[in-house]
C-alpha cells in the first residue's frame, strides 16, 4: 500500500497536536474499544461463514462414507455379535452394534436415525446459501432477470444430473426423480421465489405447502382394482407379505407404503416414460422398492424454506448470540410440532397414548417429517456456527471444509467412482504386499475378519476426501 494512502496518514498521530484538539472530542478508551470493534466487523460483511462449508461437508462425508458398511457387517456377521458372549461386556457390545447399526442405516418406514437426517441436512443448507449467493451476484452487478435465468439453469441441471446418476447401474436411462438432485432440482425455483421475502411470507409458503401435501394425502382413496394389483405385485414377484403396506391403520394409513397417493401419481408419471427391462421387452413401472416417489419434492420445498430463513437469519445484523438462540428455538419448536403430529419419534412410550395424525416418514418426506427433520438441521447448524464462526474454533472444522466447498464433486464422485478407487486399492495394494510382505490387502479385502468391509469403506472414503482436498489446494471449486 502506498504510504500517501488515508489510511497510512491517519496512522501518524504525532503529526496532530494532542493539545490542539478539544477535550470533547476525545472519547473515553472504552468508546475507542466499540468503535474500533464495530469498524473490523463493517469491513468484512461479506465474510464468508466457514460453518456454512463446515456442516456441508459434515453431511458430505458421511454420505460418501455409505454408512460405513457397519449395517451390513452387523447383519451378515452374527458371530462377531457373540464375541463377548458369556462376560460382563456382552449386553453393552451389542447394543454399541445395535445402535451403530440403526443409526447408519434407513429405518424401515417410520421414525428416524442418523443416517435419514443426510438427505434433508443437505437441502437445508441449499436454503441456506440461497441469501448469500443471491446477494453475492447482485454485488456483482447481475441483474434480476440475469440472476432468474441462473436459477432456471440451475434446476434444470440439477434434474439432469440426477437422472444421470442414477442410471449408471442399468442398461438404460432409469427415469426416476426421487434422488436428492432431482428433489432439489424439481423445486429449486419455488425455493428462489422466497430469497429476501418477509418471515412472514415464508412461513405462509411452508404452512400452505404442507397443509396442502397433508391433504392430498388424506383424502386419496387407492381403487380397489389398483390396490388388487399392487399388493399381486409385491407378492408375486417381490415376495413380500402384508407388512409391506400396512405400516398404519385409521387416519395414518394414507401413508402407507405403496398405496399412498403419490405412489399411485407415479404409476402413473414414470409410465410415461421407456422402461425396459431387456431390449425387446417393455417392463411396467408399479413401485419404488423403497417408496420414494417423485412428488416428495413438493414437501422438500419447505425443508429447503427452513433453510432459507436461517440463511436470512444468519446474513441479518442481528447479534450472533440471538441469531443462535433463534435457530435453537426454531429447532425446538420444530420437534414440540412433529411430537405433537406422531408419536412414533417419541423416546418412551406411554398405555393408551399412540396416534399418527402426520407419520414421520422420510421415505415420502411426510409433512411431520419435513417439520421433525428441520429440527434437527436447525440445531446442527446452530452448533456449527456457535462452535466455528462465533467461537471461532476453526481448525478443527478443516476436514469438513475441505469437502463442503466441493460438495457437488464429493457426490458425484460417491456415486461413479467408488468401484474404480476399489478396484485401484486392491491391484496397487497387492503389489505392495508382493514387495513388502505386508498383509495391507488382505486386511481390506478378506473374508476372515469381519470388520474388512469397515476398513474399506473407511479406506476409499479417504481416498474421496484426499481428491477434494487436492482440489481445494489447487482451487477447483465444482458449482452449478
Amino acid at each position: 500500500m502506498s504510504q500517501n494512502t488515508p489510511d497510512s496518514d491517519s496512522q501518524k498521530p504525532e503529526t496532530i497536536p494532542l493539545q490542539k484538539i478539544p477535550e470533547k472530542e476525545v472519547p473515553p478508551p472504552a468508546e475507542v474499544t466499540v468503535n474500533s470493534q464495530s469498524q473490523q466487523k463493517k469491513k468484512n460483511p461479506n465474510q464468508r461463514l466457514v460453518s456454512l462449508d463446515a456442516y456441508r461437508g459434515f453431511v458430505m462425508l458421511a454420505m460418501a462414507s455409505g454408512g460405513l458398511a457397519i449395517a451390513g457387517v452387523v447383519r451378515n456377521s452374527p458371530e462377531m455379535l457373540d464375541q463377548y458372549n458369556g462376560t460382563q461386556w456382552e449386553a453393552s457390545w451389542k447394543y454399541l452394534w445395535q445402535v451403530l447399526s440403526y443409526q447408519f442405516s434407513h429405518v424401515e418406514w417410520a421414525g428416524a436415525g442418523f443416517w435419514d437426517l443426510i438427505q434433508p441436512s443437505f437441502m437445508f443448507m441449499v436454503g441456506v446459501s440461497m441469501p448469500f449467493s443471491f446477494r453475492k451476484r447482485k454485488q456483482k452487478g447481475n441483474s434480476t432477470f440475469r440472476i432468474w435465468m441462473h436459477a432456471l439453469f440451475r434446476a434444470v441441471l440439477l434434474v439432469v444430473l440426477g437422472v444421470f446418476l442414477s442410471s449408471q447401474s442399468g442398461p438404460q436411462t432409469n427415469f426416476t426423480f426421487a434422488n436428492v438432485l432431482c428433489q432439489i432440482g424439481l423445486g429449486y425455483l419455488v425455493v428462489f421465489f422466497y430469497v429476501n421475502r418477509s418471515f412472514v411470507t415464508q412461513l405462509i409458503g411452508v404452512v400452505t405447502i404442507l397443509g396442502g401435501y397433508w391433504y392430498f394425502f388424506y383424502q386419496y382413496l387407492p381403487p380397489e382394482q389398483e390396490l388388487a394389483d399392487v399388493q399381486a405385485y409385491l407378492q408375486e414377484v417381490k415376495h413380500k407379505d402384508a407388512t409391506e403396506w400396512t405400516q398404519f391403520s385409521g387416519i395414518g394409513s394414507a401413508w402407507n407404503k405403496h398405496t399412498n397417493a403419490a405412489a399411485a401419481i407415479d404409476r402413473q408419471f414414470l409410465n410415461q416414460f421407456p422402461r425396459y427391462e431387456e431390449p425387446f421387452r417393455e417392463q411396467k413401472f408399479w413401485v419404488n422398492s423403497g417408496g420414494y416417489q417423485t412428488l416428495n419434492f413438493i414437501p422438500s420445498i419447505a425443508t429447503m424454506l427452513f433453510g432459507l430463513m436461517a440463511g436470512q437469519l444468519l446474513i441479518s445484523n442481528r447479534l450472533e448470540k440471538m441469531k443462535v438462540k433463534w435457530l435453537l428455538q426454531a429447532g425446538l419448536i420444530c420437534f414440540v410440532i412433529s411430537m405433537l403430529l406422531d408419536t412414533s419419534i417419541w423416546p418412551f412410550s406411554i398405555d393408551q397414548w399412540e396416534w399418527h395424525l402426520v407419520p414421520i416418514v422420510k421415505r415420502i418426506w411426510s409433512p411431520g417429517w419435513a417439520i421433525f427433520s428441520a429440527g434437527w438441521a436447525f440445531w446442527f447448524l446452530a452448533a456449527f456456527y456457535w462452535i466455528i464462526d462465533v467461537k471461532g474454533y476453526k481448525k478443527w472444522a478443516f476436514p469438513f471444509v475441505v469437502v463442503g466447498m466441493n460438495s457437488i464433486a464429493m457426490y458425484c464422485m460417491a456415486q461413479l467412482i467408488r468401484p474404480w478407487i476399489q478396484k485401484s486399492l486392491k491391484i496397487h495394494l497387492t503389489t505392495l504386499d508382493a514387495a513388502t510382505g505386508w498383509t495391507v490387502t488382505s486386511s481390506l479385502f478378506g473374508s476372515d475378519c469381519p470388520y474388512t468391509p469397515i476398513a474399506l469403506s473407511v479406506s476409499v472414503l479417504f481416498v474421496l476426501w484426499l481428491i477434494c482436498l487436492w482440489m481445494y489446494l489447487q482451487k477447483i471449486f465444482v458449482k452449478i
